[in-house]
């Protein structure tokens, strides 16, 4: 009887000790959940501090001083970001409407391309996820509009006072003192105007990649009423604008925050939004294998920039020569050779939409960038070792911890709801975000 009471005594004591660490639904949270917590609490303070706002919480969306955020200036954005009628100053005329801003930044790959190299006009259909875009048989490689590194997401743009991978593009706060670089003549110049990278890229984005936002365009369509709401402060005479537009697809591309991820759930409390192997990959990328000193706040980017040594541009499918500037990335900006090879801190959020990783897109897979950096051996000939980072050090993680690592990125920081930033339809009905006849096709457009 003395034994079975004490084994009735230690039932009860587990159920005790199990019941105070459940929630209501039986989860029961782990130490490695304790661990992760307090971590992230040790790094920011909180673990809000990595909590992105939902896309309509203007207010808590970081934005531009000179550009606020309305919800009418997101919605005139929307359309025009992905608008192929604007596509006016096309160099064929086969090109004409044909192409986008979504073209090469769209919600199936991540709001990147789902190419390599993404190309807007000259290109020919869409495929499933962006792939299926060839070269037109119509163009020559020449008078494509491509470029020469791969197109970077414009998730979590909020966080990024500069833009583009060498940080071009910004005439505030990371741009400060690199003013004998904004080039007159060249998109750069924009810089000039005092806006964040989001807004200077925007605007000279319209004249690089062929639009026409204007008067005649906007008045004869129903983009007038968009633009009457969006700038109901400026006068008319000056209200239909390719500057007004691109502030309005700026305040646009703020927004696009992948705040359903697993990741953001479990920071708001879900402790169930992960899996075990999802949170001991966190706790590494937290911790050992030293992430978070380069990708970090909500968008897990940086304002840094880095030369870890990776490729440029390469390949059999590869249709422009990569110019010396694009390789220096930062110094070809800068033309300080302390900044030669360096480039920006991406963010990390729906890394797996795509199979190519890297500004030369020369890694096939995201265990593939996690490998490379764990090893730490530079891959380009061309960057001298001693030219390399000093975070690029070998950090002698186990196969189980590469796999930990990628399962977090891939998975936990996967927002698999991005479509709910793309427009049913658009103001003048035209197929996105490509309207050549075998996108159409491939897109079941009418």
């Amino acid at each position: 009887m003395k034994s079975i009471s004490l084994t009735r005594i230690s039932v009860i004591l587990v159920i005790i000790v199990m019941s105070s660490c459940a929630t209501d639904d039986g989860y029961v949270r782990t130490e490695n959940q304790s661990n992760l917590e307090q971590r992230i609490i040790e790094l920011y303070g909180s673990k809000d501090a990595l909590i992105l706002p939902l896309s309509n919480d203007y207010s808590n969306i970081p934005s531009d001083i000179n550009n606020p955020i309305t919800a009418a200036k997101v919605e005139l954005g929307k359309m025009l970001f992905h608008e192929t009628g604007i596509a006016l100053n096309a160099i064929m005329d086969e090109g004409m409407t044909t192409y986008s801003c979504a073209s090469c930044h769209h919600a199936d790959a991540g709001f990147q391309s789902g190419l390599q190299q993404g190309i807007a006009e000259g290109g020919s259909g869409f495929g499933l996820k962006g792939e299926g875009r060839t070269k037109s048989s119509l163009y020559l490689e020449v008078d494509l509009d491509i470029q020469p590194i791969r197109n970077p997401s414009v998730l979590n743009v909020a966080y990024q006072d500069v833009m583009f991978w060498n940080g071009q593009f910004g005439g505030t706060g990371t741009n400060f003192g690199t003013e004998s670089s904004w080039t007159e003549g060249t998109p750069k110049e924009i810089n000039n105007l005092g806006f964040e990278g989001v807004e200077t890229q925007a605007i000279a984005g319209a004249d690089a990649h062929r639009f026409k936002i204007e008067a005649e365009f906007i008045e004869n369509s129903s983009y007038k009423e968009l633009f009457d709401n969006a700038f109901p402060d400026i006068i008319p005479e000056e209200r239909y604008t390719k500057l007004n537009g691109a502030l309005a697809i700026a305040a646009y591309e703020r927004t696009l925050l992948p705040n359903q991820a697993p990741f953001q759930l479990w920071l708001k409390g879900d402790e169930s939004a992960m899996s075990s192997n999802e949170v001991e990959g966190a706790l590494l990328f937290f911790n050992q294998a030293k992430c978070f000193n380069c990708h970090t706040g909500p968008g897990l980017n940086g304002m840094s920039f880095h030369a870890l040594g990776m490729n440029d541009l390469e390949g059999d499918n590869i249709m422009t020569i990569v110019d010396e500037a694009t390789k220096k990335g930062r110094g070809g900006f800068t033309n300080n050779p302390e900044d030669d090879f360096k480039f920006k801190t991406p963010q990390l959020y729906n890394l797996k939409d795509v199979t190519f990783y890297g500004h030369g897109g020369t890694f096939q897979s995201v265990e593939d960038v996690v490998r490379y950096k764990s090893a730490a051996i530079g891959q380009n000939q061309d960057v001298p070792a001693n030219e390399l980072s000093e975070m690029f050090v070998p950090l002698n993680l186990s196969e189980t911890q590469i796999n930990q690592i990628t399962a977090f990125l891939e998975l936990a920081l996967y927002d698999n709801n991005l479509q709910r930033y793309s427009p049913d339809t658009l103001p003048t009905g035209s197929c996105f975000p490509n309207a050549d006849a075998q996108s159409s096709i491939d897109l079941g457009c009418n």
